[in-house]
């Protein structure tokens, strides 16, 4: 005899994306069933949009230089690796925040890594 299963998560990757989840029944003599739900045009994005970190226009000098006037002998000398690992983290994402510009993508170049420039992308389309 065939146990019945009910459906009891929905899986979306945005809170308040997914809402009136019903299950419709099986399609034919199949043992899945149908599930019909309304998705919010609130939640969605148009585009989605992606931020990348651009090192060509990076100031590297000044993010070492920034990076090795940290006195980190001191600033770390007793605490935890935990505690470390975090005050480490701060200070790196500052250094980073200040010396490496962000270039946002959006719509069809979005979906594409990051790290696909121009030249890779070309060579990925003679391959195909």
């Amino acid at each position: 005899m065939r146990r019945v299963a009910m459906l009891d998560l929905v899986l979306a990757n945005k809170e308040g994306l997914v809402e009136n989840v019903k299950l419709k029944g099986s399609l034919d003599c199949s043992d899945h069933e149908m599930t019909e739900f309304k998705i919010l045009r609130a939640a969605r994005r148009a585009h989605s949009k992606l931020t990348t970190l651009d090192f060509r226009r990076a100031d590297l000098g000044l993010f070492r230089d920034l990076l090795g006037r940290v006195p980190w002998d001191k600033v770390l000398e007793g605490i935890g690796a935990q505690e470390s690992w975090l005050v480490f983290k701060g200070r790196l994402l500052q250094a980073q925040e200040r010396c490496i510009p962000v270039n946002r993508k959006s719509g069809k170049h979005a979906q594409r890594p990051a790290w696909m420039n121009k030249e890779l992308l070309g060579k990925v389309k003679h391959k195909k």
